[in-house]
């Protein structure tokens, strides 16, 4: 963003730059996305919480480091409160995307949080992917941090997964029921020309292409980075609960795809402020009762992970302050501009990590 107006700014070519010169040729955490006001990072594997939380904040601190060192600010929305005219990066993939999305790619300007969790095998991760379907909205609402959209109150808490929603392989995805159907029905999406290739398969979830990990796809990019851990843990727990149910033989809910997408727009529109649609039985209840089944679903994995203290003190305290997109609204209620709001949202991304 400019630090003076807000506006974003499509200097990530310049912000990577610099971020090559502070490594001098070695790697580094940050990338390019399709659009030159994104910057990508990416953590190192761990198995331990604080080590995810830790590595976080050091890239964030880093962002904002060699981001100033090219004149602009880094913040951690998932979309612009202000207008954001298209940009596309430089590439063959991304002119490619552009030349045959259109208006969908030049408007996709938004950031989600993907989170890796490690599987024993692509059957194992397929039995996961089965079995995690209807909770997967439940962190949208959690990490909800995009109420605003071109300068407008979009009245959504998470308006990127609305915008996200618009490529042809996005969302809920159907029961695969093994490792082989799930490989033919990626080969399928492929065989009819609409996707560039198997990165272009955006279900909520998927298996990865590089790792050997279940990818999970449906979180905003939050806007404080101890969201961003509580959201990684929940997902592992998810993860860990589904393998153990696989094994066990206990089969997978049968919720059809329309339901899913149903929950996942009810959890982008209401966020934690309202109702969600209930995993268990697909029936409006309150958000908090929802979050409050969630954590009860993976407790036992929380335990076998050490991580239900922290993860219970952090649901906690997001559910009392609230996430991103109801402390964006409260900052432009207190503030009275969108300006005002990336400037606050700015200064929360980098004190946060100080």
């Amino acid at each position: 963003m400019d630090p003076r107006s807000g506006e974003p700014r499509a200097l990530s070519e310049e912000v990577l730059a610099v971020a090559a010169r502070h490594h001098q040729g070695r790697a580094h955490a940050f990338t390019k996305e399709l659009h030159g006001q994104q910057l990508e990072f990416g953590t190192e594997p761990r198995t331990a919480m604080g080590e995810v939380a830790a590595e976080i904040e050091r890239c964030r601190a880093d962002a904002a480091r060699i981001a100033a060192e090219a004149g602009v600010a880094v913040v951690a929305l998932a979309t612009s409160p202000l207008p954001a005219g298209p940009a596309v990066s430089e590439g063959r993939r991304y002119r490619w995307i552009r030349e045959h999305y259109g208006l969908t790619a030049l408007e996709q300007i938004t950031c989600g949080c993907h989170v890796h969790v490690s599987i024993a095998s692509d059957e194992e991760g397929v039995a996961v992917l089965d079995r995690i379907r209807p909770w997967l909205p439940v962190l949208v609402a959690l990490s909800a941090n995009s109420p605003f959209w071109q300068g407008r109150d979009s009245e959504y808490h998470s308006y990127r997964s609305r915008v996200w929603g618009r490529w042809p392989s996005v969302g809920p995805a159907e029961l695969f029921g093994s490792a082989d159907r799930y490989h033919r029905q990626v080969r399928e999406l492929l065989a009819t020309g609409v996707l560039q290739d198997e990165g272009m398969v955006y279900f909520d979830a998927r298996l990865s292409r590089h790792y050997p990990t279940v990818e999970i796809r449906a979180a905003d990019v939050c806007l404080d980075a101890s969201t961003t851990v509580l959201v990684a843990t929940l997902a592992r727990a998810l993860v860990d609960t589904a393998a153990r149910h696989w094994r066990e033989g206990r089969p997978p809910g049968d919720h059809g795809v329309g339901l899913l997408r149903a929950a996942s727009w009810r959890a982008a529109r209401s966020g934690l402020d309202g109702e969600l649609v209930h995993p268990d039985t697909m029936r409006p209840a309150p958000a908090g009762q929802v979050v409050q089944a969630l954590f009860r679903h993976v407790e036992d994995a929380l335990d076998g992970n050490g991580d239900h203290d922290r993860a219970r003190k952090a649901l906690d305290d997001l559910l009392g302050g609230g996430n991103g997109a109801r402390v964006q609204r409260r900052l432009l209620r207190r503030h009275g501009t969108l300006q005002a709001v990336v400037a606050e949202c700015v200064r929360r991304t980098q004190e946060e990590v100080r």
